[in-house]
């Protein structure tokens, strides 16, 4: 009679360090597996090598996406497993651990002698965390990318895409033909370490994903005088610091007005020139990141921001640009998985949190192609895309045994011996 599958969490342990051997700085403590790197290219080619030698049938795309099949080699399959890639100096967790929980997963099955009646996939995307300003692995998936965006992307140093993927031996143009028809794809899942406090403050063990929040960022240029600091009386000033300072302070009141408990207004990126002491600055670029699961919602906020700039700068004489530089609409993702899972969480003894997710993910991706659900697991103190990011391991093991129970389920996995 076959054994209950179940996680084995050195396994799962030491395969995630196996992972982070790939680009840690030791300086640091952080990872560098920036998307088309050579650090993570290493660490595709280690992880394909461990699923084939776990007897899965593997497989790579023309965008580095990985791929492990575990059952039926014909007909559709469910898909499990998140990105290798890394933000710049990034964590131990945040894309790897649910890679490496999916092919727990089917190590676990594989173990208590399950074979899923429809195959299930582990996979590793590719350039997940948006160096060229998508979510390529998974927009090639799902079928998302196009000619243009191909031919256009670049990362923040002026780095085409097409040349990234070309140093790595891969054809950019071959991205279009690699789309999984909806009929090859049944279901994905993905877990993923919270990336915020809720979960951890809260005491609760495991969250579920009901909706990803959408993403406005605009790039926004005030430009005003450059003049000497101690000879230019603040009446006469342009300063675009100041205008700046007027936008930040406007944040409180446009969420108040506009917004809601899921809204986010974010400047982290902001560049003074000529940035020196004993200058009032003549130019402020900076970003707005605008967060929301509502649609309706998302827009008001650009709109309220975007007049914000407007009147900064009339406040303070300065000219203004406003340019929006990219937007990912909200996703509502499968609410059959969001019960179905909340349902293997109570079977489990385990409480559950459903809520939305504030950072963006594959499964956002894959709700396009296919139904999709999202598990979160704590992270401690809300840590994330740092060296400090943390999850315990008692608290992994339970969202990995939930994305178990959940792959059973949905593969129709049987005892065989």
């Amino acid at each position: 009679m076959a054994n209950t599958p179940v996680i084995n969490s050195q396994r799962l342990r030491a395969l995630l360090d196996g992972v982070n051997t790939f680009g840690r700085n030791p300086q640091t403590g952080g990872f560098n597996r920036v998307g088309y790197s050579d650090a993570d290219m290493a660490v595709r080619n280690w992880f394909l090598e461990q699923m084939r030698a776990d007897g899965l049938t593997v497989h790579r795309d023309p965008v580095a996406n990985l791929f492990g099949r575990y059952g039926p080699a014909d007909g559709p399959c469910i898909m499990a497993g998140s990105h290798l890639d890394t933000v710049p100096e990034g964590g131990a967790f945040d894309g790897a651990l649910g890679v490496c929980v999916a092919l727990e997963c089917v190590r676990a099955m594989k173990d208590a002698g399950f074979t899923p009646t429809t195959a299930i996939e582990v996979v590793a995307t590719a350039e997940e965390e948006g160096r060229f300003g998508g979510m390529l692995g998974s927009q090639t998936i799902a079928g998302l990318v196009t000619g243009q965006w191909l031919d256009e992307a670049r990362d923040a140093d002026g780095i085409r895409l097409a040349a990234a993927m070309g140093d790595q031996g891969l054809n950019v143009r071959e991205a279009l033909d690699a789309a999984r028809p909806p009929r090859d794809v049944k279901a994905f899942l993905e877990l993923h370490i919270e990336q915020g406090p809720v979960l951890e403050q809260a005491g609760i063990p495991v969250g579920i994903a009901d909706s990803v929040a959408g993403v406005i960022n605009l790039a926004v240029s005030l430009v005003g005088r450059a003049n000497h600091s101690g000879t230019t009386p603040m009446a006469l000033r342009a300063d675009a610091f100041a205008g700046l300072s007027a936008v930040g302070h406007a944040v409180p009141d446009v969420i108040a007005q506009h917004g809601g408990e899921r809204s986010r207004i974010t400047i982290g990126k902001v560049a003074l020139q000529p940035n020196f002491i004993h200058t009032v600055p003549g130019r402020a670029d900076f970003i707005i990141n605008i967060r929301d699961t509502d649609p309706g919602t998302m827009a008001a906020l650009a709109l309220a921001m975007e007049q914000a700039v407007r009147d900064a700068a009339q406040v303070n004489g300065l000219s203004f640009s406003i340019e929006e530089q990219s937007r990912m609409e909200p996703v509502r993702l499968d609410g059959a998985l969001v019960s179905l899972l909340n349902g293997e969480a109570g079977q489990l003894g385990l409480k559950a949190l459903t809520m939305p997710s504030g950072a963006g993910h594959d499964a956002q991706t894959m709700q396009t192609l296919c139904p999709s659900g999202l598990i979160f697991v704590p992270s401690h103190n809300g840590v994330s895309h740092a060296p400090e990011e943390w999850t315990d391991w008692e608290a992994i093991e339970k969202g990995a045994q939930l994305m178990l129970s959940a792959l059973i389920r949905l593969s129709g996995s049987v005892a065989t011996k």
